[in-house]
């Protein structure tokens, strides 16, 4: 869809789902979040101004917390497809893209909640350990990842994965 429209929207949805982050994180990246090319540092989250209505980029995350998020081959491939317009990773005709917009596009092809939910699910099926994965997406407490975890295997790869543990 981005080779088609170019609007770096919908490569911010792409990369969430490799990602994980809250689509206020998302929002608000910068560049200078990207110290090198193996991790993404959070510190800021778009928030809307209840008052003014207005979209806003404050200097820390939900939790009040900074964190890092590795980034894998495949993120590193969409990052480099994205032109720089200043100091924000997501910009639109050198305007940073809100968290509005990201969502969307995410509207349009899947549910908000499931990109973190899938992100969540597929590093738990694939071993990771379940306080990385809490780390990863940002919560100080062990039980909430648990609320986001679905099993996405298939049933015959359940009962392989069953099969090799016991």
């Amino acid at each position: 869809m981005y080779t088609e429209t170019e609007d770096v929207a919908f490569l911010a949805v792409k990369i969430n789902f490799l990602l994980g982050l809250r689509v206020g994180e998302l929002a608000a990246l910068k560049w200078e979040d990207c110290k090198d090319l193996s991790h993404l540092h959070i510190v800021h989250e778009e928030v809307r101004n209840q008052e003014t209505n207005q979209h806003e980029i404050i200097e820390h995350t939900k939790t009040n917390r900074d964190g890092f998020v590795i980034l894998i081959p495949k993120a590193i491939s969409i990052l480099k497809k994205i032109p720089k317009q200043g100091k924000y990773i997501f910009m639109r005709d050198g305007e940073r893209i809100t968290s509005r917009q990201i969502a969307y596009v995410l509207e349009k092809f899947a549910e908000r909640r499931k990109m973190r939910k899938t992100y969540a699910s597929n590093l738990n099926a694939n071993g990771v350990p379940l306080d990385c994965i809490r780390e990863m997406l940002g919560h100080s407490n062990l039980s909430t990842p648990l609320e986001y975890i679905y099993n996405p295997l298939t049933e015959k790869e359940t009962y392989d994965l069953i099969s090799k543990a016991l």
